[in-house]
């Protein structure tokens, strides 16, 4: 495994932050060029395990800075929380937000905390009221919270789901129209949006998700790059990927380097089209 050819060294993120902000960006630093591109979004465009991430790929192929701001498990309230973040994205020429699942916001039913969106702060009364039988102290991420309820059945788990759906397009909106200039929003998943159909596909990650979603805040963005790792990409699994041996299984849920070069040559050819359109 690639953890094992690098002599048994991870792969060094050099996390860092800028100005203000306390979220944990991949680094190295960079200072912003008086042209760049922003790309916000959650550890598939911080790019987990990947030595190479899509953002890295394309600052080469477009000979333009690319400003790598994902987060590991973040959520668009990390974003909508950061005015830095803001701030850096209000700078760039052109901004590109990675479509994120609905379970890392906040919402009538319960609470993430604000910058590590994937952690389960508490219920709402209106989600201990649905689920009376239910303790919900004994969660820690949204993740197994929701998968324990969905396993007590889709009647009231479609409530919430519901919830969370509508949460997504308001939240979405609101950080479209929060980043000023050119925006670009990018799907990047093992399927497309349309295949969300099912209460299965339906919480496939970006969790919640659909392709009705979509068409609701596609105006508050300039295109959509739809991305759906070939599978080819996906047969390669985690092939090429940094990792320790006890960290395998994470490796398996997410979008090996294949498939980030293939999210690298579709904004090549997309996002030049939408430079200099401020």
């Amino acid at each position: 495994m690639a953890y094992e050819k690098l002599g048994g060294r991870p792969l060094e993120y050099y996390p860092c932050t800028y100005g203000a902000s306390r979220l944990m960006f991949r680094g190295p630093k960079r200072d912003p060029e008086e042209a760049f591109i922003a790309f916000l979004g959650s550890t598939e465009t911080y790019g987990k395990f990947v030595a190479r991430p899509f953002v890295d790929q394309l600052e080469d192929m477009l000979d333009v800075q690319c400003l790598n701001l994902g987060v590991p498990n973040a959520g668009l309230d990390s974003f909508l929380n950061d005015a830095t973040t803001l701030d850096i994205a209000a700078q760039a020429s052109l901004t590109v937000v990675q479509i994120m699942g609905a379970q890392t916001i906040s919402n009538r039913f319960y609470s993430v905390h604000p910058r590590r969106n994937d952690r389960f702060l508490g219920a709402s009364k209106h989600l201990s009221a649905v689920y009376q039988d239910v303790d919900f102290t004994e969660f820690h991420f949204t993740n197994h919270m929701l998968a324990h309820l969905a396993g007590l059945g889709m009647e009231r788990f479609t409530l919430v789901l519901h919830e969370l759906q509508d949460a997504w397009v308001a939240r979405t909106t609101l950080l479209l129209d929060r980043i000023s200039g050119t925006k670009v929003l990018l799907w990047f998943a093992d399927h497309g949006p349309e295949e969300k159909i099912g209460i299965n596909h339906v919480t496939s990650s970006p969790f919640g998700v659909t392709q009705k979603m979509l068409d609701q805040v596609k105006m508050g963005a300039s295109e959509t790059v739809i991305v759906k790792a070939s599978s080819a990409a996906l047969a390669r699994g985690n092939e090429g990927m940094v990792f320790a041996p006890l960290e395998v299984q994470a490796t398996l849920q997410l979008l090996g380097p294949a498939a980030h070069t293939e999210a690298a040559f579709a904004l090549q050819e997309r996002l030049p089209a939408h430079l200099g359109a401020r």
